[in-house]
């Protein structure tokens, strides 16, 4: 899975993934929200591994809530 991971560089980029299945992208996204992962004296930050950039806890929340409501989620600008 990490090679799958590493392609993504943000969490509505997993929400959007046309071929992985729900279970998967929840997976892969729980891992982003989980402390380990928590940028040190940052905590509204992730950094998982294979990304370039931390990314925000509120947008690893996000894509979590859209990916279990079925909703489509807000396009990134």
């Amino acid at each position: 899975m990490s090679q799958t991971v590493s392609r993504f560089v943000h969490p509505f980029d997993v929400v959007h993934h046309p071929t992985l299945e729900p279970e998967v992208k929840r997976a892969i996204l729980a891992s982003w929200a989980s402390d380990r992962v928590a940028v040190p004296n940052h905590p509204a930050l992730r950094h998982p591994a294979g990304l370039d950039e931390p990314i925000p806890i509120d947008d690893v929340l996000a894509a979590l809530h859209a990916l279990d409501s079925n909703s489509q989620p807000p396009s990134l600008q």
